[in-house]
């Protein structure tokens, strides 16, 4: 064209097929064949890539390694198997959590057994001794026998049921009044503790008759308990029986040797050996409390004479008219037998050193009689 001469192009060679590789390195083997040779990650490879790419390669949130790579997830992060046959049901799962439940019971029953018991008698071994083969339960007994002379005698059921006899056949008065959880932890409101505490740890006072705090219910309470010619008090040496008795008494100045001691359970002790049916057979009875009208019912179809009840007791508020209802009875009456609670302690009180009777504070077993069959105490 235009007379110029193009010089001619030079050959193209042939194409040949071309052939996407990944990884860093390739070989060629042949022609038209590629082996691909991967790159061996170790772990610190992988650690370091996972940490510049900011993915937290087997790690949790904080950096904490969540198993080992190329391993095991550690056993307190592998998920726990249930036993055969239960995996994946309700009850398996129920039955795993109970488990657990139990084991973690028991480990603070021996706790408390250790630091109750056994951790008091390591403290109190002098140093440079062993206790050997002597046991927790040697000690006690030991100890115990020791403080024989600072112990302090009871009256037993048979006891209680003689000086019964003898007051009612001498016209002599006697009131026999029982301490349980209830009449210690009133007595102990801002003596021993503080009102609140009593209201957390006794919210059934209420019910049993006194509302905390209520200072002149409480002093009423404890000029009762110096005033009863028999006082029962708990042998149970749980937190709010035996161990709270010293101090409730001590708190409102009582001194507990200058009273006569019987079981707080003193009531049962009668009844289950015979002796308080001995007791009422022949007497007239008045019954006192909230449970008279059933108990009454029974006593008179199993053939007691029953002549007087007075009924209902609502709580330390109740106290003045219910005496003063038995006073105007006092002639048709030998023996009272008062369930009302804690202010059970001040009638009974009551009515033997203002009126001469005998009462007996009956507490619960007012309700086993009232609910016997017909003809049954």
């Amino acid at each position: 064209m235009n007379g110029v001469v193009l010089p001619e192009a030079p050959a193209v060679p042939e194409a040949r097929p071309v052939r996407r590789v990944r990884g860093p390195r390739r070989k060629a083997r042949g022609p038209g064949v590629v082996r691909v040779r991967r790159r061996k990650r170790t772990a610190g490879a992988l650690r370091r890539r996972g940490a510049a790419a900011g993915a937290a390669v087997g790690r949790r949130k904080g950096g904490r390694r969540r198993y080992r790579i190329g391993g095991k997830r550690p056993a307190a992060l592998q998920r726990r198997r249930l036993p055969a046959g239960t995996e994946g049901t309700e009850a398996g799962r129920e039955r795993t959590e109970a488990g657990r439940s139990a084991a973690s019971i028991e480990e603070a029953l021996e706790r408390g057994r250790y630091e109750g018991g056994e951790l008091l008698l390591e403290q109190a071994v002098p140093a440079g001794f062993t206790l050997g083969d002597l046991t927790l339960q040697d000690v006690i007994a030991a100890g115990v026998d020791s403080l024989r002379p600072r112990l302090l005698p009871l009256i037993d059921a048979a006891g209680v049921f003689h000086e019964f006899e003898a007051a009612l056949a001498e016209g002599r008065p006697l009131s026999v009044v029982r301490l349980g959880d209830g009449e210690l932890l009133a007595l102990s409101h801002d003596r021993v503790y503080e009102a609140a505490v009593v209201r957390r740890e006794a919210p059934f006072l209420a019910g049993a008759g006194m509302a905390v705090p209520d200072h002149a219910a409480r002093d009423r309470l404890a000029a009762a308990v110096r005033q009863a010619s028999i006082v029962g008090v708990p042998l149970s040496r749980r937190r709010h029986y035996g161990p709270l008795l010293g101090p409730a008494l001590a708190g409102n100045g009582i001194d507990i040797r200058s009273l006569r001691l019987t079981e707080s359970t003193i009531n049962y002790s009668l009844y289950q050996t015979g002796l308080l049916a001995r007791l009422m057979q022949g007497r007239r009875l008045l019954v006192i409390g909230n449970a008279a009208p059933g108990m009454a019912a029974r006593l008179a179809a199993a053939g007691y004479a029953v002549t007087g009840v007075i009924t209902p007791v609502r709580g330390f508020a109740d106290i003045d008219r219910v005496i003063g209802e038995a006073a105007a009875a006092r002639d048709s009456y030998d023996l009272a037998l008062v369930a009302a609670g804690i202010p059970a302690v001040v009638i009974a009180a009551a009515l033997a050193a203002e009126f001469g009777k005998a009462a007996l504070d009956f507490g619960h077993l007012a309700d086993h009689i009232a609910a016997r069959p017909p003809g049954e105490i």
